[in-house]
């Protein structure tokens, strides 16, 4: 079985687009979601119209839940941009998105850890920065979840870890956005460093899984150009470069 991996959309259609004909050059048995779909000064209506009839096995991530929780005047901006874009029946659907799911026996979606959609897991934050995590600090985080693999998002890198015990967590990286900046626990930025779409693909073997991290060519100036058309700058600049 091969699955491929997308996380963190952001409402970037043209990226989501990319990603799709990718996998259907490369050959996947599932493609699965792994959350914050439609957050963003982009494209959240459309990019949701593209998912909905594919039907794909999707959780909701922390921006999913935000933009449905809160009240709309103190959402984040990239949140309410995305709950006033959205029409009825597309917010039921984001609604309905279970915030973890079992796929298969042995493979878990998540978005954050298994505990929380805001947490990372493969990453730890310091006063220094964001560092790759530890095998102690990973392994805390897994918990006693019972599964082969893990797939998470959140962090917006591609990065993945294998357990002693066995476990192989995985983060196929961002679809739609290459960066970002955030001020707790401590200023961090997450950068990946070029603008190029991320998926990854996950392939069970006759032993083991195996991992292949993608990137792909879109047309990211465009889609920078909507970011800056709609007053979002910081955007504007990841999406040209990948860094803050």
């Amino acid at each position: 079985m091969k699955i491929a991996a997308l996380s963190d959309i952001h409402g970037n259609l043209a990226a989501l687009n990319a990603v799709l004909d990718d996998i259907q050059r490369q050959g996947a048995d599932v493609i699965v979601n792994l959350g914050d779909i439609v957050s963003c000064p982009l494209y959240p209506a459309e990019t949701a119209d593209r998912l909905i009839p594919l039907g794909l096995p999707t959780i909701g991530g922390n921006h999913d839940r935000q933009l449905l929780a809160a009240d709309p005047s103190r959402m984040e901006p990239s949140d309410r941009f995305a709950h006033d874009a959205l029409h009825s029946e597309q917010l039921t659907w984001v609604q309905r998105l279970p915030i973890s799911l079992r796929f298969e026996d042995d493979v878990l979606l998540v978005h954050g850890t298994p505990q929380d959609d805001q947490s990372y897991f493969l990453e730890t934050v310091t006063e220094s920065g964001c560092r790759v995590a530890t095998h102690g600090e990973v392994r805390r985080r897994a918990g006693d979840i019972e599964a082969t693999l893990i797939l998470c998002g959140h962090t917006h890198l591609q990065r993945w870890m294998k357990l002693g015990d066995g476990r192989l967590i995985v983060n196929p990286g961002s679809v739609g956005l290459q960066a970002y900046g955030y001020a707790r626990p401590f200023p961090h930025r997450m950068e990946m460093g070029s603008p190029r779409a991320r998926y990854a693909t996950v392939t069970r073997t006759q032993f083991d899984w195996e991992v292949e991290f993608r990137s792909v060519e879109y047309d990211w100036n465009d889609v920078a150009n909507c970011a800056a058309l709609n007053g979002r700058s910081d955007w504007e600049t990841v999406l040209r470069t990948g860094y803050c």
